[in-house]
């Protein structure tokens, strides 16, 4: 069996779309527990009495553990096989998540917070899984739909979390202890994932990697992974241009997930419940937007090849960075969130126009490559989180991205692709097995 050519978004009979589903929803899951703490912080600022200090700290906390789980988690799929390795992330990502709810003081919410921030890497193994699952015609279209589905968690967690906590007080629960329950749930939901993880997907089309191995196939990540598929992708200039236009585009989405329901309600006064809807519409627009960045990255590349993929990217940057600008500057809370959804729509699109053109890097060492810019966009995140830390701001913070989102775009037309990698495409391009 072979790479599937097109996505049969009803059909569950193939194990590239049971894979390409099961790997969204994983995702998804993974993203609601990273991000479900942040829309009830001004609740829990509250509880452990938090400074603005320790607020950066604990979104710091949030993002930086992700930078070395992702460097190491690409190189383990192209080791262990992709099913096993999010199988064991959802199982001990759970534990944190779960860990949380029990914290009784500013230390030891900031040390489970920290360990939270390892299933983010979970964006790196959904992007492997559907590049190995997908023919070149498709791959873009199906790691933007499977990463934007996915990412759309944290904008559910937005909403969710504070209307879970709203029921929970009504049914008589305490505030202390209805933030504790409502954090619960996306605990439980990962070991349900996981057990279905297991069961229903395997590593590529042909099977798992041990039983290929075992039977002497040669898959086609090549190495057999750990480092030599980071070293190898690590000698790419290409992979650490786009290590920046992801911390560009995807770490300002995890810094905006992380700040904006706060944001909300102190600049403009919203009650929690509104600030949560305003937030959730940022990280919502991934139910499509990223999607939409690699459907048209593929048509873009079928009608003039790698390179367009990449100038395709430096637009939608470009106009990120100038929305982001103007969401910074907004006066009031109507022209805020349409400034966010307008730079949001963007941001997303530019996650799925990076990722689609991460297949082509260097098939060899795709776990390398899809970790190491993954690792990026976590490191923009924290970068980002140092900057409102030492500015003090949250405007003036979202006003400097602003500008720095709009100069790293000129590292997607630094990306290039010579002739071999063109021809590559081409010949996988012809596979005409569908799914």
């Amino acid at each position: 069996m072979s790479k599937a050519n097109r996505i049969e978004l009803f059909s569950l009979r193939s194990p590239q779309m049971r894979a390409f589903h099961l790997t969204w929803m994983a995702f998804f899951v993974c993203f609601f527990a990273w991000f479900a703490c942040a829309p009830l912080m001004p609740v829990i600022k509250g509880e452990f009495h938090l400074t603005p200090g320790q607020i950066a700290n604990i979104n710091i906390a949030a993002v930086a553990v992700t930078i070395l789980v992702r460097l190491i988690i690409g190189p383990m799929c192209d080791r262990f096989g992709p099913r096993k390795t999010y199988t064991g992330l959802l199982l001990a990502g759970a534990v944190p998540v779960i860990g949380v709810a029990f914290a009784q003081s500013y230390e030891s919410f900031l040390f489970f917070r920290l360990l939270i921030g390892a299933v983010g890497a979970s964006f790196v193994i959904t992007q492997y899984h559907t590049s190995v699952m997908f023919a070149p015609n498709v791959v873009g279209t199906a790691n933007a739909a499977t990463a934007g589905w996915g990412n759309a968690g944290g904008g559910v967690a937005q909403g969710v979390m504070p209307l879970l906590m709203a029921a929970l007080l009504m049914l008589g629960v305490s505030q202390g202890w209805g933030w504790r329950a409502a954090l619960l749930v996306p605990g439980v939901l990962m070991l349900v994932m996981a057990a279905l993880y297991w069961r229903f997907t395997q590593d590529c089309p042909e099977g798992n990697y041990d039983a290929l191995r075992a039977a002497g196939v040669t898959i086609e990540s090549g190495k057999r992974g750990g480092w030599a598929s980071f070293r190898a992708a690590a000698a790419n200039y290409r992979v650490w241009m786009l290590f920046i236009t992801y911390g560009a585009c995807f770490g300002v989405e995890i810094f905006i997930h992380n700040i904006a329901a706060i944001y909300y309600v102190e600049h403009f006064k919203l009650s929690l419940e509104s600030a949560g809807i305003a937030a959730a519409s940022f990280g919502l627009l991934a139910l499509f937007a990223r999607a939409l960045g690699g459907f048209i990255s593929d048509k873009v590349a079928l009608a003039g090849g790698l390179n367009r993929r990449a100038t395709l990217l430096f637009v939608m940057m470009l106009g990120e960075g100038l929305g982001l600008l103007w969401f910074a500057h907004a006066g009031s809370v109507v022209a805020a969130v349409i400034a966010m959804l307008c730079f949001g729509l963007f941001t997303h699109m530019a996650c799925g126009a990076t990722y689609a053109l991460v297949p082509f890097i260097d098939r060899k060492a795709l776990g390398g490559v899809a970790g190491i810019i993954g690792a990026g966009g976590n490191v923009g995140a924290v970068l980002a989180g140092f900057l409102m830390k030492g500015l003090g701001n949250t405007q003036q913070t979202l006003s400097m991205l602003g500008v720095l989102v709009t100069i790293s775009a000129l590292c997607a037309v630094a990306i290039r692709f010579t002739a071999s990698d063109k021809s590559g495409e081409a010949v996988l391009a012809d596979n005409k097995v569908a799914a």
